[in-house]
């Protein structure tokens, strides 16, 4: 069954930076693009960027462009996200997911559990 799950969030200072990872299973996701989204409390999920199969191009939203940066590894089936001068409005649970090359959330058919990025002021 194909699965991601992510790692790397927790607690930081504003400024500081986090990396979070996304490991997937299965084939699958070598043919389908893997974006990063988030969502904080009593807001709508909301995409963060995404990068295409092998790693060529990116999308990013303008609140996070020239501070987080998307990468992908095929041969370790992960997919990164380098969050820098981090600031409090980046707080939220950061999803990935995978499937077309797209900002669009109701396009990816796979989604991992989440995790937890909290950004003190």
């Amino acid at each position: 069954q194909e699965q991601l799950v992510e790692s790397g969030g927790g607690l930081v200072q504003a400024g500081g930076s986090l990396r979070l990872s996304c490991v997937a299973s299965g084939q699958t996701f070598r043919t389908l693009a893997m974006g990063w989204f988030r969502q904080a409390p009593g807001k709508e999920r909301e995409f963060v960027a995404t990068v295409s199969i092998r790693g060529v191009s990116t999308i990013y939203a303008d609140s996070v462009k020239g501070r987080f940066t998307v990468s992908r590894d095929n041969a370790k089936n992960t997919v990164y996200l380098q969050m820098n001068s981090l600031k409090p409005e980046d707080t939220a649970v950061y999803y990935c997911a995978a499937g077309p090359f797209t900002s669009s959330p109701n396009n990816y058919g796979y989604w991992g559990q989440g995790t937890q990025v909290t950004v003190s002021s």
